[in-house]
């Protein structure tokens, strides 16, 4: 498919009215794997929350998964999360509830009803991840990287076009940041689109592609220098 699940044409970014990114262009196509890097400041995690509704859009076009982001309100943003997977640096899981519970949480929130149905999903996208044997612990029972693993199942349980992951390994150390990223790239194998910011150039080293760099309030592709 050669449809855009994101475009960006001329686009001026804002926090706080200070100006942070200024004439971003932009296209994603269905089933791409895209990197956002930048030191930290450059604006990689206000491109971020204007993408998914936490800043608005104000100057320039900008379309996501079928939504307007211009004249996007705020009675539209739980409609837009929903065709979105949002993944944290740090994993945002509601401590008081089991791995399931947080799935379930979500399910509910999102408008499912049949309790089977919520279980087969749970299930399934637990599944994906790794983590199904996991779905009674609590969070604080499991490591950091088991945490993200969960928190990018929860990503996937609306069957979302694109998921969204704001330095989703910033939080973890180097073989399980690799490990993180292996599910990530299964993910997208598999037809999902990822948009992914980082500062963890290891990582784009080990699994090249498509690369944008937040610098100077501007933002570029750039070519990986691939190692032998």
């Amino acid at each position: 498919m050669s449809q855009s699940v994101l475009s960006l044409k001329n686009v001026n970014i804002y926090q706080e009215g200070k100006s942070i990114l200024s004439h971003v262009n932009l296209d994603v196509k269905h089933g791409e794997f895209l990197y956002i890097i930048g030191k930290t400041g450059s604006g990689k995690s206000s491109l971020m929350k204007t993408l998914y509704g936490d800043l608005p859009l104000t100057e320039g076009e900008g379309n996501i998964v079928d939504f307007d982001l211009v004249a996007l309100k705020e009675d539209d943003i739980p409609f837009l999360r929903r065709k979105i997977g949002i993944v944290f640096q740090d994993f945002k899981l509601l401590p008081d509830r089991t791995v399931k519970d947080n799935m379930l949480f979500v399910l509910k929130a999102t408008g499912w009803i049949d309790n089977d149905e919520m279980q087969r999903k749970i299930d399934e996208v637990l599944d994906k991840v790794g983590m199904k044997e996991f779905g009674n612990k609590m969070p604080h029972q499991l490591s950091g990287g088991e945490q993200q693993r969960v928190a990018i199942a929860r990503a996937l349980l609306n069957d979302p076009e694109l998921i969204l992951a704001d330095e989703p390994t910033g939080n973890l150390d180097p073989q399980t940041s690799a490990e993180v990223l292996e599910v990530l790239k299964n993910i997208n194998a598999n037809g999902k689109t990822i948009i992914m910011a980082t500062h963890d150039y290891a990582l784009l080293m080990k699994f090249p592609s498509k690369t944008l760099k937040c610098e100077d309030e501007r933002i570029f592709e750039v070519v990986q220098q691939r190692t032998a």
